[in-house]
């Protein structure tokens, strides 16, 4: 698996080399009439009104695509990735390999408002499910190759393996162990060394100087922006899915929505050029805390208007970038008016840009351990990580207990499908047979007739409803239901034995309840024998659906029976009355 994972991840790094190269080359096509590979921003292109028609153009074109190619195109790709693991066994469309990426390429290279991250996550990950698909492997190493095919692409666009890792585990995998992790891990190295070696050394998101290390004070003033920006992710996240709605509500074909999301994105284009494809630099240059209040407060807003009504739109892009600009930019605002008010706080600008990128992200995705992450990976500033942690854990904090779903779960939510929010060990696996099995119940021989059976089961009505079946040697053969004897269908002269159908199947004492669980569900049983270690053909006792059922009983009530263990007042009263007695036994003494 982790060579594969290797293998996938250099596939990706290529691809990701290329879908920038398509990225650049349409935009120079769209914006400069030029055939070039060169990097411009279409911030700067003068074809004035012109400019309204290019992503309406693109609009159009990806409409067709998702029309007579896959709708699955339509989107910023982790949700989708995140469905396909869920529900369909992490099985994409080999098509989805190539049509993401190309669909992105169109939308981003005519104007649209995303970043290359999210279609090289969804080519990634629809990469790696085809690996899957096409070798012999168990569903669960499919979502392994889909993970690692999708964070590999994220580690190559932005050269950040560890917040790919985080990505993988808290928005794909749904799990952390060993088998997931390793080749996971290998796969983001592999895409790591793919940017550098395809794209640049440095940090994506380059400072100049270092940050310096925050007061008590300003870490204070750090947690409070983290609760805005919290409150402000919600209302981002809602928005946009209340933008979708308004979409669906449209009397014509959503074939055309993205060219209707174009009109938006052209006419804010015009006015802002700035809010023109992946803008990345504009993260930058917020970065840098240079940019004007004004400047930095116009990209905020319109930067969010064009990004929200594009995806509302169905058409095919990223959020990771559009959030950290508006996190960012939100997060220069914030700073600058708590200097204003607060001159002495000690807030940074770069530093305020910085939290607020990775607030954003956190409270609209809630990937926590990401977005911290993710933000010392691009930017190389690790005193940049206490306020990180505050800020991002304040946003965090209110976007869960405010907001039921994110933007990365909110429309598969919609569908039925239930997100899992927590990963906790198996409770099965830290309990053992030995502390749930019952006695061993009442002993038949494989001799007895079936009649015999049920006249004797008729004379006792409080019987027990299971019944081991032994040789007259007394060596395990089998269990019976009681119901299966009594039924008429039997020949009552045949023996017993003849109504065990399963092979004997038994447990160790000391067996996890997790591999009795996959044993009864590998046999087609829900009733086995327990046996010694020593002696496997002597019956300790059974051990039935029903008490490995009852476990999770008291793991609720672990998690939620509430109980004082210590009580102040009986201790204060066991205190009294010892001091009590000490000052009897003092007067008693001559």
């Amino acid at each position: 698996m982790s060579s594969i994972t290797v293998l996938v991840a250099m596939c990706v790094s290529v691809i990701a080399r290329i879908l920038v190269n398509l990225i650049d080359l349409i935009t120079n096509i769209s914006f400069f009439g030029e055939l070039s590979l060169s990097h411009w921003s279409p911030a700067n292109n003068s074809l004035g009104w012109w400019v309204v028609i290019i992503p309406v153009i693109g609009g159009v074109i990806i409409g067709f695509m998702a029309l007579y190619g896959s709708k699955a195109i339509r989107g910023h790709g982790i949700p989708e990735a995140m469905e396909q693991i869920l529900t369909n066994q992490s099985k994409i469309k080999p098509s989805i390999t190539y049509l993401k990426p190309l669909s992105s390429a169109i939308s981003i290279g005519t104007g649209g408002p995303f970043g290359a991250e999210g279609p090289i996550i969804a080519t990634g990950g629809a990469l790696g499910s085809t690996v899957g698909q096409l070798l012999k492997i168990t569903h669960n190493e499919r979502k392994i190759l889909l993970a690692a095919g999708a964070t590999a692409g994220m580690s190559a666009i932005f050269g950040s393996p560890i917040a790919a890792i985080f990505l993988a585990i808290e928005l794909l995998l749904f799990e952390f162990s060993p088998r997931s992790i390793l080749p996971v891990a290998l796969a983001c190295i592999t895409g790591a060394a793919g940017h550098y070696f395809l794209f640049e050394a440095g940090p994506v998101f380059a400072f100049h100087g270092t940050i310096d290390a925050p007061s008590d004070k300003a870490l204070l003033f750090y947690s409070v922006m983290g609760v805005v920006i919290g409150i402000l992710a919600i209302l981002v996240t809602k928005s946009v899915y209340l933008i979708e709605d308004a979409f669906e509500k449209l009397p014509i074909h959503w074939m055309w929505w993205p060219a209707i999301g174009g009109i938006a994105v052209g006419v804010i284009g015009y006015f802002s050029p700035r809010t023109l494809g992946v803008g990345y630099d504009n993260i930058i240059d917020i970065l840098s805390g240079d940019m004007p209040v004004q400047i930095v407060l116009s990209l905020c807003l319109l930067k969010y208007l064009s990004w929200a009504i594009a995806l509302g739109s169905g058409t095919s892009g990223g959020t990771l970038a559009p959030l950290l600009t508006i996190g960012g930019a939100t997060g220069a605002v914030l700073g600058s008016v708590i200097l204003y008010f607060f001159p002495t706080s000690g807030i940074s600008l770069s530093l305020a840009a910085l939290v607020g990128m990775s607030a954003m992200f956190a409270g609209a995705s809630r990937a926590f351990l990401t977005s911290i992450v993710f933000a010392l990976e691009t930017t190389g500033q690790s005193n940049a990580l206490l306020p990180l942690l505050a800020t991002c854990t304040a946003s965090y904090f209110v976007s869960f207990f405010l907001m039921e779903n994110t933007i990365m779960t909110e429309k598969i939510a919609r569908r039925g499908v239930k997100t899992p929010n927590s990963y906790e060990p198996d409770v099965l696996e830290k309990v053992t047979v030995r502390k749930v099995v019952k006695e061993k119940g009442l002993v038949l021989s494989e001799d007895n007739s079936i009649r015999e059976a049920q006249e004797w089961l008729h004379k006792t009505p409080d019987h027990p409803s299971n019944f081991i079946v032994t040789d007259n040697e007394g060596h395990y053969k089998g269990v019976l239901r009681a119901s299966n004897i009594l039924s008429t269908h039997h020949d009552g002269s045949n023996k017993i034995s003849t109504l065990i159908k399963h092979r004997h199947v038994s447990i160790l004492m000391d067996s996890s309840l997790r591999t009795a669980v996959e044993m009864m569900a590998k046999e087609n049983v829900d009733i086995l024998a327990v046996v010694s270690k020593e002696d496997p053909h002597n019956i300790i006792g059974l051990l039935s659906y029903q008490d490995i059922i009852s476990v999770y009983k008291v793991s609720m009530d672990e998690n939620e029976k509430e109980e004082t263990n210590i009580s102040l007042r009986r201790q204060g009263l066991k205190i009294l009355l010892r001091g009590k007695r000490l000052i009897s036994m003092a007067k008693r003494k001559p």
